[in-house]
């Protein structure tokens, strides 16, 4: 029996996700920042009675957990890129990385959430010069931390045009300003608590900083559950794909699936019926300059004008 060769129609789906890129060394030494400020800032909170400084302290524990399991995600993106065990790659494992960060970050706010609460009941002395220093020497660890992440995210943006930039640093990125702004509260509530004897804001600062954790994680569940489940791609996508594939003759999009395999990239499965339909490369070469890592396309012959 004659054997045929099928390479030329075949193609690995690694999608690029096995490449090390800049963003992964940048991530670990913030990690390894935020770790000491971490383990400073908790320690100082419980030694000079500050809530705000020990929910700060507490969400830099979040933060150094969200940026570990990013740093997770690049190592094992990599490592699982041509594992012909996954059917479209490893790019959703930045989703679940997402996931799992979110969900861990909920559970370090309702921590943050309850000591504060109980703080606010019954106050306790606040050692408020130490607990300022600890404090600002946080929030410039933030700011370093930013810049080296947000160098990153600028130079993925300028040579990864087909990926349109890295979505699980953004969302380290991300993370990092909002633990600057719990930071910038604390500072705020220790510097008014010494000054103008409101002890109570330290403790209502550690509710407003808990509360600013928890949003991000609900909408961080939100965005990477739906990648998780399948979630159809983004609308302006879908209808840019309707739109090239029936400016074909008279070809009409009968069905459309679109997910994400990955930061931006997307899998298309598509069934498109004409009178006179072309091959399937016609509109795989419409498409090609959209974000489009890997796409099907069934033709169906249109016999009767309801078509």
């Amino acid at each position: 029996m004659h054997r045929v060769d099928l390479s030329a129609h075949q193609h690995d789906h690694s999608f690029g996700m096995d490449r090390r890129r800049p963003a992964e060394t940048r991530t670990l030494v913030v990690v390894c920042l935020t770790l000491v400020t971490m383990v400073a800032e908790v320690a100082a909170g419980i030694a000079f009675g500050s809530m705000a400084l020990l929910a700060d302290g507490i969400h830099m524990a979040s933060h150094a957990v969200a940026l570990g399991i990013c740093v997770l995600v690049y190592i094992y993106t990599r490592r699982l890129a041509g594992d012909p065990r996954l059917a479209f790659g490893s790019g959703k494992l930045n989703a679940l990385g997402g996931y799992s960060s979110a969900f861990l970050l909920g559970i370090f706010a309702l921590v943050m959430l309850y000591e504060s609460i109980a703080r606010l009941i019954t106050p306790v002395p606040i050692r408020f010069d130490l607990a300022i220093l600890v404090a600002v020497i946080g929030l410039v660890v933030n700011g370093v931390s930013i810049l080296l992440l947000r160098d990153a995210h600028d130079h993925e943006e300028g040579h990864e045009h087909d990926h349109h930039g890295d979505h699980n640093l953004s969302s380290a990125l991300y993370h990092v300003l909002t633990d600057a702004l719990t930071s910038v509260l604390a500072v705020a509530a220790l510097l008014v608590g010494k000054y103008f004897g409101a002890v109570w804001l330290d403790p209502a600062m550690g509710i407003v900083g808990a509360g600013v954790v928890l949003w991000w994680a609900w909408g961080l569940i939100r965005r990477s559950g739906g990648v998780l489940l399948d979630q159809q791609g983004p609308e302006h996508l879908r209808e840019a794909i309707r739109d090239r594939v029936e400016s074909v003759g008279d070809s009409k999009v009968a069905d459309l699936h679109l997910w994400s395999v990955g930061p931006s990239l997307y899998a298309a499965e598509l069934v498109v019926v004409s009178h006179e339909p072309p091959p399937a490369e016609t509109y795989r070469e419409r498409l090609s300059d959209l974000s489009l890592a890997h796409i099907v396309v069934e033709t169906r012959l249109c016999c009767g004008a309801p078509c």
